[in-house]
Formats: structure tokens, C-alpha cells, sequence
């Protein structure tokens, strides 16, 4: 089995003395893990950052056998983010939780969409109420689909009109989340909307698969506090 393809890198573990075993999400072939010779090259170990996007050549003897990379940079991504740790960390979780979710060689272009998407957002358009929006489309993406119009009413306490969960009243949904045409979102409101999509994520998808979420959100979520 022989192909070409361009891909993000997810996960690389040390393998040998001069190998790695990789994992890549590509365009057209999905979640791939293989063998990558020479990764302590000086030509590609500086480029070896999860996020970072290659030109892929993959290479095994039969379908069910393990095959091997060969790889060119395509697009520098993470390393340009290693000064600004909100961002950073935006791109190392959510390429753990794609690389948790997703299943090998299965094929999903929504999922590969995601990634171009996430970094289109930290480049051009960075705020943390999008990412909030890009993560619970991504999680949409691989059929985990978390609407908060569905499960919330809207209510007034003590004079403020908010919105509650419709099985716990006394959980309170961030405005935002269902009024998307709001635009001022305070740090309040964001810490809320992510610990709720967490405590969705923990109970609705990994619990159910004894997963862990990634210790890379529990550094974001502090990140998010100090803002």
C-alpha cells in the first residue's frame, strides 16, 4: 500500500536510536500511525512538533501490515506559538483530543477541515469565545453533538434574564452559548462555557470509552483563569 497525502502530525513517540513511531490525521486517509525513519535527522527533528502539517509518503507491504512515513514540511504551525501560552495550548489540546478521538484509517474530512480551521483561528482570528464555538463543532464533527438551545430555558433570577440547564436549574449556560449573536463575553462567561463543554466531553465520550481528557486542558483552563 502505497500513497501520497498532506497531514497534521498528532502524537510521536520514540521508537529507537533513530526512529519514531508517528501519528498523522491526513486528508484523505485519516488517522495514520507508521513508522518514521531518521526522525533524529537534523533535516526533519526540528520540524517534529504536534500541529506542525507535512507532504506525507506512506509505505507498507499489505493493508494490515505496519507501514512508514517519509515526510516534508509543508506549514510551520505550533513553534511560532511557543511565546504566547494560551495559544500554544489551544493547539496541544486539541490536537490530544483529536488524536484521542479519532479511529485509524478511518477517514474523515470533517475531522481534517477541523484542523485547517483551528489554525486559520489562532492566526487570524483569535479569541477564546471562538475557540469555544471551534471545539464544539469539531466535537460535532465526530458525532458528539452538544446544542445548548436544546437543553436550557430561559429564566429570570433575581432580575437578570439567564439561561439554565433544563435537569439542573441551578446549572446556569452562559448567554453566549445560546445567543450566539452576542458579541462581549466576559472571562467569567468563557470559564463557565469550558468547563461545561468538559464536563460534557468527561461523562458523554470518554468516560464511556475509559479515557482520560487530556492533561494539556487542565493547563488551558488555567491559562483561561488568568487572562
Amino acid at each position: 500500500m502505497n500513497w501520497q497525502d498532506k497531514g497534521y502530525l498528532l502524537k510521536i513517540n520514540k521508537y529507537n536510536e533513530n526512529s519514531s513511531v508517528a501519528e498523522f490525521y491526513t486528508e484523505n486517509f485519516g488517522k495514520k500511525i507508521g513508522i518514521l525513519f531518521g526522525s533524529t535527522s537534523r533535516k526533519i527533528k526540528n520540524y517534529l512538533f504536534i500541529g506542525n502539517k507535512f507532504h506525507i509518503n506512506f509505505n507498507s507491504k499489505t493493508d494490515n501490515s505496519v507501514g512508514s512515513f517519509k515526510i516534508e514540511i509543508d506549514k510551520v504551525n505550533t513553534p511560532i506559538y511557543l511565546d504566547h501560552k494560551i495559544k500554544l495550548y489551544c493547539i496541544l489540546y486539541s490536537i490530544n483530543i483529536i488524536q484521542i478521538l479519532s479511529v485509524e484509517n478511518q477517514k474523515n474530512i470533517k475531522i481534517y477541515k477541523s484542523l485547517n480551521d483551528l489554525f486559520y483561528l489562532i492566526k487570524n482570528n483569535f479569541n477564546f469565545k471562538n475557540y469555544i464555538f471551534w471545539e464544539l463543532e469539531m466535537l460535532k464533527n465526530f458525532g458528539y453533538e452538544l446544542n445548548y438551545n436544546d437543553h436550557s430555558n430561559f429564566v429570570k433570577k433575581n432580575g437578570n434574564k439567564l439561561y439554565v440547564s433544563k435537569s439542573n436549574e441551578n446549572k446556569i449556560i452562559p448567554n453566549f452559548l445560546v445567543n450566539k449573536d452576542i458579541k462581549e463575553v466576559d472571562n467569567k462567561d468563557l470559564i463557565l462555557a469550558f468547563e461545561l463543554t468538559s464536563d460534557f466531553i468527561n461523562k458523554s465520550i470518554l468516560n464511556d470509552n475509559n479515557l482520560s481528557i487530556p492533561k494539556t486542558r487542565h493547563q488551558l483552563s488555567k491559562f483561561l483563569i488568568n487572562l
